[in-house]
């Protein structure tokens, strides 16, 4: 993207208010601008209440119109935000070069003083987890074939992360919440305050686990074993929802049918899939390609890593390149090992308690418009934080 000198400096300008350490740290990014407190200040209206369209554990998002006329997206970190220093430079370094359609575009940041401000393209058409997920707040119509391009579109988008960007990128927060929509409905991941940079030359990385409950990947969630195939089995789960209109979690649910991952898998094995898309669609729909959707949600879920296909092997599948494997073996299941509601987790092979904290908060991030984090589906939108250290023997 063109940074327009008029009304935004390009980054390793000297400025006395300016963090010196964020310059420094993204003085390589070509295509990010450096704002001013200012200029955002004056672009959202002294960060006028009527303006914010989105707030989180992060902080709060803002529209906002840039002096070229640009409408803008202007998500403040607050000072409370467990997103610090460090999240907000990953987020800058991972998103600021990197360009494909459905990525969200990053136009750049301010970093004055204990100010940490991102700005984003405006997308005004919400998250999945506020319309589609979001309890028929929306007035947007997810017809079968808008469905069907939000998913090949959200695969494309990790395809491109995983196998495209050297060196590789994982997402670990994909989820609902997390994919916005244009104007013509495409998809748009975003929120990159997570990620990992992944060299080609390993096999895993051992690192803290954070992610949304849910969306989890067992093993990862379990070890802090990282791969991509943990945002493999994210986009599996966020499948499943997209097909079935439902989250993946909800409380409202009689017992047996709370869990979206585990009553797939009994429909499945009851050869009932069919009975899962969502009834929204009125029939309107390709019942073999819907049922097959729901087998790609299941296959990217498998509870061997090794299992789960590569994005790239997905996106044809979806696509109808190649086809549907329906040998289809048991998910992995978080359930399994904790109910989230304890402080402790299963010991690791070494038998040493990792004595994990897990803290529970608010994650409903998004640069498009939502109304309230508890939707009126009764969902939870949590983000979960685990911190220990071991060693991983499971590869990936």
């Amino acid at each position: 993207m063109t940074c327009f000198s008029f009304f935004c400096k390009r980054k390793g300008v000297s400025r006395a208010t300016q963090t010196t350490e964020v310059d420094g740290e993204v003085s390589w990014a070509q295509n990010t601008c450096s704002y001013t407190y200012r200029e955002l200040r004056m672009a959202t209206d002294n960060f006028n209440p009527a303006n914010k369209v989105g707030h989180g554990g992060f902080g709060s998002v803002y529209k906002g119109m840039l002096k070229d006329g640009t409408m803008a997206a202007v998500k403040v970190l607050s000072a409370e935000s467990r997103q610090g220093l460090k999240e907000f430079l990953t987020e800058i370094k991972v998103i600021a070069d990197i360009e494909h359609n459905n990525l969200v575009k990053l136009y750049g940041y301010c970093a004055e003083g204990n100010h940490r401000i991102l700005v984003y393209g405006y997308l005004k058409n919400n998250s999945l987890a506020q319309t589609l997920l979001g309890g028929g707040c929306s007035n947007i119509q997810f017809n079968w074939p808008t469905r069907r391009k939000i998913c090949i579109g959200v695969a494309r988008g990790l395809a491109f992360l995983h196998e495209e960007v050297q060196p590789h990128i994982v997402h670990r927060d994909i989820k609902a919440s997390n994919v916005l929509l244009d104007d013509e409905l495409e998809p748009k991941i975003s929120d990159f305050g997570l990620a990992k940079l992944f060299p080609a030359n390993l096999t895993h990385i051992s690192t803290n686990v954070a992610g949304t409950v849910g969306y989890l990947a067992p093993e990862y969630a379990i070890r802090g074993q990282l791969t991509r195939k943990a945002d493999i089995y994210s986009f599996g789960v966020l499948l499943l929802e997209i097909v079935s209109g439902r989250s993946n979690q909800n409380r409202q649910f009689p017992l047996e049918e709370q869990h979206l991952v585990e009553r797939v898998w009994d429909f499945y094995q009851k050869q009932e899939l069919v009975n899962l898309v969502d009834t929204l669609l009125a029939g309107d729909y390709d019942v073999e390609e819907a049922c097959n959707y729901l087998k790609i949600g299941l296959l990217c879920i498998q509870d061997v890593p090794k299992q789960r296909p590569s994005m790239s092997t997905v996106v044809m599948m979806l696509m109808g390149e190649i086809e549907v494997n329906d040998k289809i073996s048991r998910p992995g299941f978080l359930s399994e090992f904790t109910n989230f509601k304890g402080d402790k987790m299963p010991k690791h092979k070494g038998g040493k308690d990792q004595n994990n904290k897990w803290e529970m908060k608010n994650s409903s991030s998004t640069l498009g418009k939502v109304e309230n984090s508890s939707s009126s589906s009764g969902v939870d939108t949590s983000y979960a934080t685990m911190t220990f250290s071991s060693i991983y023997d499971r590869g990936n």
